[in-house]
């Protein structure tokens, strides 16, 4: 892709030499001053010659007067282009057939009586190549003049961008210098002010978020004390609903927290060489009637979020999906590709992604338990360490979620 400076670079060279040909081709096409002045010139020699039925010597005499102490060269020629006389022309030597060569010509003037008159000076000087030459020689001065303004601004673009792009990738502190008093300092002005404004509303959100969550966790922890202290007489099965529901909240509340901080997170905060297969039998030990098979992989994260992403995956098996419930463990290529399978409905093709949504239920699973944000928070961890996070349809018709992770190299 071209870059923005070259862009205007080569624009502004481009007018230039366009403009030096345009103004060399008027010039020379249409006249100007300077060809007037000429013209000037020209006509008060033609009434210092000598008529034209005046002898050869006379004439010459004339035209070396007219050319001494000059640079220019003047030469008359009869109806036929034939030399008459010429100025520097030794006496005696003119009345040939040589006529001054065309490149020297600066005009050529037919006089009333046949004659012609043409003045010349040598090929090095003809100003029409020195008028070329100093409109060219303009033009690369204030090219290479340009050159360094124009970097300096599409630098500053640059920097611009690239604080825009921090600031997408989650580095609410990026920040740009406002340099100048232009257009584009007005714009690093403007992003400024809009990130402040986005890093304070950030941390406004994290802040109620925290308090909120403290806040719910406060009567969760009396109801669940209320719980323990009510007598013997209450219903064992309204026990046991109350204890789930306040579990449920608690874990809600648990990974509401965990999604905000992984936003907030450019990157992770840990990250270290983890043994994904051993990971995994940790966490299926947790759960019944799960199979785990696979061969040794190890990749680069945070043991903890890998944890909770199998543990989040393995609850979506056992809520929404039917046993057996299986665990794969493969290497692909250089990534590593964990399978956690299941023999249920599964989902619709056009849910495929949305299940990935928070709090979204699928048309199979709405009347089913589940707080709506284990899958969502899952592929957030996935991404985080540069992986992904997909579900399909194995070749044998079970239904699988399928993390993906680089290996360590």
């Amino acid at each position: 892709m071209t870059r923005l400076y070259l862009r205007i670079y080569l624009t502004v060279v481009a007018s230039l030499v366009v403009f030096a040909g345009a103004f060399a081709w008027i010039w020379h096409s249409h006249g100007g001053p300077y060809e007037t002045m000429l013209h000037s010139q020209a006509q008060v020699i033609i009434n210092a010659l000598p008529p034209a039925q005046a002898p050869l010597a006379e004439q010459q005499q004339s035209l070396d007067r007219l050319t001494r102490g000059l640079s220019v060269h003047l030469a008359l020629l009869d109806d036929h282009r034939r030399l008459i006389a010429a100025s520097g022309v030794p006496q005696g030597t003119a009345g040939g057939h040589a006529s001054p060569d065309p490149d020297d010509t600066l005009w050529i003037l037919h006089l009333p009586d046949g004659r012609w008159l043409q003045a010349g000076l040598p090929h090095s000087r003809h100003p029409m190549h020195v008028m070329l030459l100093s409109l060219f020689t303009l033009a690369a001065i204030i090219g290479l003049l340009v050159l360094p303004v124009v970097r300096r601004i599409t630098a500053r673009l640059e920097r611009l961008q690239q604080a825009v792009e921090s600031l997408g990738a989650g580095d609410l502190h990026a920040r740009v210098a406002v340099e100048g008093r232009d257009e584009v300092a007005r714009l690093a002005r403007s992003f400024n002010l809009a990130a402040n404004r986005i890093e304070a509303l950030v941390g406004h959100h994290k802040t109620l978020l925290a308090y909120a969550s403290h806040e719910l966790r406060t009567p969760l922890t009396r109801i669940r004390l209320g719980l323990e202290l009510i007598g013997p007489s209450t219903d064992e099965s309204r026990r046991e609903g109350l204890q789930k529901d306040i579990g449920e909240l608690d874990s809600l509340i648990d990974e509401i927290l965990l999604a905000s901080r992984l936003e907030a997170l450019p990157q992770l905060e840990v990250t270290e060489p983890v043994d994904l297969l051993a990971l995994a039998a940790e966490e299926c030990a947790r759960h019944d009637g799960v199979d785990l098979e696979g061969m040794p992989a190890t990749v680069r994260g945070d043991p903890r979020l890998l944890l909770r992403l199998m543990r989040n995956l393995l609850d979506n098996a056992r809520r929404h999906g039917l046993p057996p419930v299986q665990v794969q463990l493969r290497v692909v290529e250089s990534r590593a590709e964990l399978l956690v399978r299941d023999h249920g409905p599964g989902l619709p093709q056009d849910e495929s992604e949305r299940v990935f949504e928070p709090f979204y239920r699928s048309s199979a699973a709405r009347d089913r338990a589940g707080i709506g944000l284990g899958l969502a928070l899952a592929r957030q961890i996935a991404r985080h360490h540069h992986g992904e996070l997909s579900c399909r349809y194995e070749p044998d018709g079970a239904f699988a979620f399928v993390m993906s992770i680089p290996l360590v190299a």
